[in-house]
């Protein structure tokens, strides 16, 4: 069962790579904007079911789960309201800050049982993505988020450019820092199947997740107000590494981890910037996190 509402969340998720569906979701909203406020009940009843699968249904975790899905939207109502004429406000960055920042931090984990944290927090990430996407490309119509399938031959192939020459930078920063060990074989416990099977799983679990909320939200918004140079790259990558900073495995503040994040997240916003989809930066994020866990 636990099985079954992560994979629903998921196929969600990459139902709106459908123009057909972004259409629809984008039609009723604008038809009547009121609806959105029935988006945060909605996840939040789907999230309510699966604490009760999991064995922790708890009324504080369910009221605190519909607060979370309600800021964004008051946000984006509020930023809607001022910005008719196309226009981006600080709500919409807000909004972002609310998806993201809560599960950055994990919040309400106290309240959820030490063996349901796990299956909770990836619901709690699938909701919060759905919930950006309905939001951002339906109610909210921003463009350049690029969340559409690849169109063309350099969406495929960039990211295999963008690779070859970032993965060198990566490990000549990544070992003298003391953030990844010398490469080596993959141990014989990773068979040739496995090592398949996680390219999809980190594609669709971590990869395209993080480009969703790093590149077709908080870049792509950055580059809106601030144009496309080099500088908002830049910050927007710092932004990115700054992300890992409570990430182990090393002390936290992890400051290794913020380098070589930063690092790469300049390379994922430059395919980004260059592709067509963010499909492509999420592509090159999957071989990077692939890479790291097989073969250091």
């Amino acid at each position: 069962m636990q099985t079954l509402f992560l994979a629903l969340l998921l196929a969600a998720v990459f139902g709106f790579f459908a123009p057909s569906v972004q259409d629809r979701v984008r039609h009723a909203l604008d038809g009547r904007p009121g609806l959105v406020w029935g988006v945060p009940f909605l996840l939040t009843a789907i999230f309510a079911a699966a604490a009760a699968v999991a064995g922790a249904f708890r009324a504080e975790l369910i009221l605190l789960l519909l607060v979370y899905t309600a800021a964004p939207v008051a946000c984006l109502w509020l930023s809607r309201n001022i910005g008719r004429t196309g226009g981006r406000t600080a709500c919409d960055f807000l909004a972002v800050l609310l998806l993201w920042l809560p599960l950055e931090f994990g919040a309400g984990g106290a309240l959820v049982p030490r063996a349901a944290q796990g299956f909770l927090h990836s619901v709690a990430y699938g909701i919060a993505i759905l919930l950006g996407l309905i939001l951002f490309l339906g109610f909210r119509s921003l463009p350049g988020m690029k969340y559409n399938l690849p169109r063309n031959r350099r969406d495929l192939w960039l990211p295999l450019v963008a690779f070859a020459v970032t993965a060198p930078v990566l490990v000549a920063v990544g070992i003298p820092i003391g953030f990844i060990p010398p490469p080596h074989l993959p141990t014989p416990a990773a068979p040739g199947l496995r090592m398949a099977g996680a390219l999809g799983l980190i594609f669709a679990a971590t990869a395209l997740p993080e480009e969703i909320l790093f590149r077709s939200l908080i870049q792509n918004l950055m580059v809106q107000r601030w144009g496309g140079g080099t500088g908002t790259l830049l910050a927007a990558s710092f932004i990115f590494g700054c992300a890992h900073l409570d990430n182990g495995p090393q002390p936290l503040p992890n400051w290794r981890y913020m380098i070589l994040a930063t690092i790469a997240g300049f390379a994922y916003g430059k395919v980004f910037h260059k592709c067509s989809t963010v499909i492509s930066s999420a592509l090159l994020h999957t071989l990077v996190d692939w890479t790291k866990h097989f073969f250091f």
